[in-house]
């Protein structure tokens, strides 16, 4: 009996420690920004595609959303704030540091869900104006489009915009 009351509480800690059947994220290039990698660098296009990709995972994973679903994500259009550096190098007169512009994110694709469900997913947001702009990292508005896109999916609104 005395082992029984020691294994006993082993086994629960097991299978509550048992990893739920995890979400898959994929993430490509698509749309317009499959003609504007070689513009913004393809360094910065497949950080952007590791940065969307790691942000979904890590919320839907600690949220505990979507399990055993496919989330298929295509990056189809991306805006960075400052040049990246590829733009720096292609027009010398551009400045890392002082250049800003509007930037932002545009996001389609699908989830699969666990029992086969086929659902939508269209998410877009963009600074409305240089005002808008805050922080100082190239790629600050398209962040905030990829933590707003979890957000949505997390809470159940797929579609947005």
């Amino acid at each position: 009996m005395r082992r029984f009351a020691f294994i006993a509480p082993l086994a629960l800690a097991a299978v509550l420690a048992a990893p739920a059947m995890a979400q898959q994220v994929t993430v490509t290039v698509g749309g317009d920004l499959t003609d504007k990698v070689e513009e913004l660098g393809q360094r910065d296009v497949d950080r952007q595609i590791e940065r969307l990709q790691s942000v979904v995972e890590r919320r839907l994973a600690r949220e505990n959303a979507l399990q055993g679903a496919t989330v298929n994500l295509v990056l189809t259009d991306l805006k960075p704030n400052r040049p990246t550096w590829q733009q720096a190098a292609d027009k010398p007169g551009l400045s890392i540091i002082d250049s800003i512009s509007i930037g932002g994110a545009t996001i389609e694709g699908e989830i699969v869900t666990a029992d086969g469900q086929t659902l939508p997913v269209r998410y877009s947001r963009y600074s409305s104006s240089l005002a808008d702009v805050q922080g100082y990292t190239t790629w600050q508005d398209a962040d905030r489009a990829y933590d707003r896109l979890a957000g949505n999916l997390v809470s159940g609104r797929l579609v947005s915009r």
